[in-house]
């Protein structure tokens, strides 16, 4: 069932949909939410117990606070991904979706580290410490195929040149991000082209590229209480770093002293 504007409307009792602030879909069967695009006010919404499989047309609600997902056919956590821009979403409920997989623990380790934003879970209560362990054990939330392309849409960012140029777009914005941080901009040869062979590397760059994206995007809107998680959690990455590199470089000095004995 597709939700229409004039159920929303009828719903919510309202005149137009960029006045609805709230509303409550629980149990109507619906398949389709595409009518979201078209609503960026909504602060609070429930859609549980529905069988909607795809959050895309949420990415561009970022008034959202409040979403209720509960009971659904939502396929894969990486629908989370449409979510990521949305800085002011605190409270998700996502159980008993497909997604959530028979590990729970990593489940919640991994949407947390995909939506470390969140104060509430499944109904329980989000933790610090839940919080800087995601961002070390999580698993990381790739986009869905199309999934970037399909944000870009809904919120309306780019022009029609720029939408057909994604290297474009991931360029220009990543280079945004990076001057508000005081970092030098990337050049356009720093980035692989789409439309070359896709291989192991470039695929491993866009990920590492998407992920860069995200975190910069995230320390924006951070307090000082989320920095200082994200700043713990660096220095510990950083002592394994460095720790692996002294272990490989003691181990290539001891093999070379071992080649001059011999």
């Amino acid at each position: 069932m597709k939700l229409t504007r004039k159920l929303v409307l009828a719903k919510a009792k309202a005149s137009d949909l960029e006045s609805v602030k709230k509303l409550n879909c629980w149990g109507c069967s619906l398949t389709d939410i595409s009518i979201f695009s078209q609503m960026t006010n909504i602060k609070v919404l429930t859609l549980s117990v529905n069988n909607i499989s795809s959050l895309a047309p949420l990415a561009g609600c970022l008034s959202l606070c409040e979403l209720y997902l509960r009971r659904n056919m939502i396929p894969s956590l990486s629908e989370l991904s449409h979510l990521r821009l949305l800085t002011r979403l605190r409270v998700l409920w996502l159980a008993e979706n497909p997604c959530c997989g028979t590990d729970l623990s990593q489940y919640r380790l991994t949407v947390l580290r995909c939506l470390p934003r969140l104060q509430k879970l499944d109904n329980q209560v989000v933790t610090e410490d839940e919080i800087a362990l995601a961002l070390m054990e999580g698993e990381e939330v790739i986009t869905p195929p199309d999934g970037v392309q399909s944000q870009l849409s809904n919120n309306g960012l780019p022009d029609a040149e720029t939408e057909n140029d994604p290297l474009n777009y991931n360029m220009v914005e990543t280079n945004k991000i990076r001057q508000e941080l005081g970092m030098k901009p990337l050049s356009r040869d720093k980035f692989p082209s789409v439309s070359s062979p896709s291989t192991r590397e470039t695929r491993s760059f866009q990920r590492k590229t998407h992920a860069l994206d995200a975190i910069l995007l995230l320390l924006r809107d951070l307090d000082e209480e989320e920095l200082r998680i994200v700043y713990t959690t660096t220095q510990n990455r950083l002592q394994t770093y460095t720790l692996d590199s002294e272990t490989l470089k003691d181990s290539l000095q001891t093999q070379k002293t071992a080649e001059i004995q011999h």
